[in-house]
């Protein structure tokens, strides 16, 4: 007796069924079309009305109004948005990094040249001729220091221990130019230099000084520029398939639901992004180590290390120098002349001639308005300033990529029932993995294969180690130099193309400290000192010992 009603029912169910089916079949897929060509996408083979979904690969399976050619062009779009959502994120501290290496960079480089005309222009006025006949001493000295730091093989030691030497021999021979002076005499004048000290503590002052303010000033610039090359190599993302995929569910799966306008849930979009950008992550270490290096280096660099402080007055100092030297050149004179022997006198053509004759006036230096300005008519201070609040700015930056990408309401919906959660709309349940490669392996939307880190991020990854490292010793006075190798890509800018493997230098200043030690040699130095052989068999020993572990 059920048998009438159980098939009135069936019936019935069957009916309402096929007009549901009916319905979802015949929806308009007019709003995918708008937002296609909005896009910029042609309409060719776009749906009016939904199609069954078996050949999607990536999105909903069911009725759609997406084709297999639409899907394939959407995942394209999806890799170009994500591209372009990590430029826009990484664009402020891209900009920070490559416009103050520039402005760095032509501050000194204009510091240098300004310190060479400041130079140059008072030595004319004061020395005339003596300084004319002579200037290729001051010259190869400026030029020796801007080679070093446009990143140049240069040991500023050397570069300053002969340039004293050099000014020496001159003075010795202006000094004393009723005398003749033979290579091998002018030779033995600058080997008592250090003993003697003709231009009293200039040199040791200086030298220290310049040292390591150019130590901080090379050191730092460079490290802007390899700021600049590693924020913009990482800025440019390497998309793996798995992230492709999940970029495509997430911005374009609702177009081929029918709901173009629908934006991902926001812990949704932080899952994708943390997936997909698992690996930059992972560079947050190390560049937050760099970016305390930077600001270590730059409080150097506003104080005792601070090179505007040391070459505009350079000028002023290398003159109290050979005052010294004219000061005592009679004692200095008379000691060469013990030491190296009685030079022979001149022809008759060449009469004596004073210390007064010579050097005939006092030099005086600029006054504060007539110095030169220097790159910009700023000062080094307020570059500085500038400069660490931006680095500080910039710690962290990669690891919060998906939360500036996520934070913005053209990507994610603030409402979170109202929102695409990777299947329809409404909340989006699953946990917020943390950060980094290792943290992805429960990754509910991206598939990552954490054993395999891209190897691309590794390189940038030694590339800030041995920039730290190098600003680390800058910042303690010290110099590491990078070899410069053909085989390395480098960016423009001074003190480009650096290998990972650094070589250090002797190029450590001395103490600021008073010499206690005494000037003359004491009669037992010679017995401490180790024989010639055996000082050759310790060098062979110690090449040896270099080319084993090479």
């Amino acid at each position: 007796m059920w048998k009438t009603p159980v098939v009135v029912f069936t019936s019935l169910s069957l009916l309402l069924s096929l007009s549901c089916a009916g319905d979802v079949k015949s929806r308009s897929c007019s709003d995918v079309r708008q937002a296609f060509t909005t896009k910029g996408f042609s309409l060719h083979n776009v749906p009016h009305q939904e199609i069954q979904g078996e050949h999607l690969r990536v999105c909903s399976q069911g009725y759609t109004c997406c084709t297999s050619d639409m899907e394939d062009r959407l995942g394209q779009q999806s890799k170009l948005d994500f591209e372009k959502l990590v430029d826009e994120s990484s664009h402020t501290i891209r900009t920070v990094f490559t416009s103050r290496h520039k402005k760095f960079d032509e501050f000194f480089l204009e510091l240098l040249d300004n310190s060479e005309k400041s130079l140059n222009d008072m030595f004319v006025r004061t020395y005339g001729k003596l300084f004319t006949h002579n200037s290729e001493i001051f010259e190869d000295l400026f030029s020796e220091l801007k080679r070093y730091y446009t990143g140049g093989n240069v040991n500023l030691e050397e570069v300053l221990n002969d340039f004293w030497s050099r000014l020496l021999e001159r003075m010795f021979q202006l000094l004393n130019s009723q005398y003749t002076f033979t290579d091998d005499y002018l030779e033995c004048i600058s080997k008592y230099t250090d003993q003697l000290k003709p231009f009293g503590d200039v040199p040791r002052k200086l030298k220290a000084q310049v040292t390591k303010a150019f130590i901080a000033a090379r050191s730092f610039v460079q490290g802007l520029m390899v700021g600049r090359e590693v924020a913009n190599r990482v800025a440019k993302v390497n998309i793996s398939p798995g992230c492709s995929k999940a970029l495509t569910k997430m911005l374009f799966c609702p177009y081929c639901g029918g709901m173009p306008g629908l934006r991902p849930c926001a812990n949704y979009c932080q899952n994708v992004m943390r997936g997909c950008l698992a690996n930059q992550a992972d560079l947050d270490p190390e560049w937050n180590l760099f970016i305390d290096a930077m600001l270590l280096v730059a409080d150097r660099l506003a104080g005792p290390f601070n090179i505007e402080a040391v070459m505009e007055p350079i000028d002023v100092k290398i003159s109290e120098a050979i005052m010294t030297m004219q000061d005592n050149s009679i004692q200095v004179s008379s000691k060469v002349f013990q030491g190296c022997g009685h030079p022979k006198p001149a022809g008759m053509g060449r009469s004596a001639r004073g210390i007064s004759d010579v050097f005939n006036s006092r030099f005086k230096p600029y006054s504060p308005e007539e110095r030169p300005t220097t790159a910009a008519g700023t000062s080094l201070d307020r570059l500085v300033i500038d400069i660490k609040d931006r680095l500080k700015e910039s710690k962290r930056i990669w690891s919060s990529l998906p939360d500036s990408i996520c934070a913005e309401n053209t990507v994610t919906d603030p409402d979170e029932e109202q929102c695409w959660n990777s299947h329809t709309k409404g909340r989006y349940f699953p946990e917020v993995v943390k950060d980094g490669l290792t943290n992805q392996l429960n990754n509910p939307e991206v598939e990552v294969d954490i054993t395999r880190p891209d190897t691309f991020i590794r390189q940038q990854i030694m590339t800030l180690r041995v920039m730290t490292n190098k600003l680390r010793n800058a910042y303690n006075g010290k110099d590491v130099y990078f070899q410069d190798s053909s085989d390395e890509e480098s960016g423009s800018g001074s003190g480009s193309g650096f290998t990972t493997e650094p070589e250090v230098i002797h190029t450590e200043p001395p103490m600021l400290e008073a010499d206690k030690s005494d000037p003359q040699p004491t009669a037992g130095a010679g017995h401490r000192q180790k024989p010639p052989l055996q000082s050759l068999v310790s060098v062979l020993a110690l090449t040896a010992l270099v080319l084993c572990w090479r």
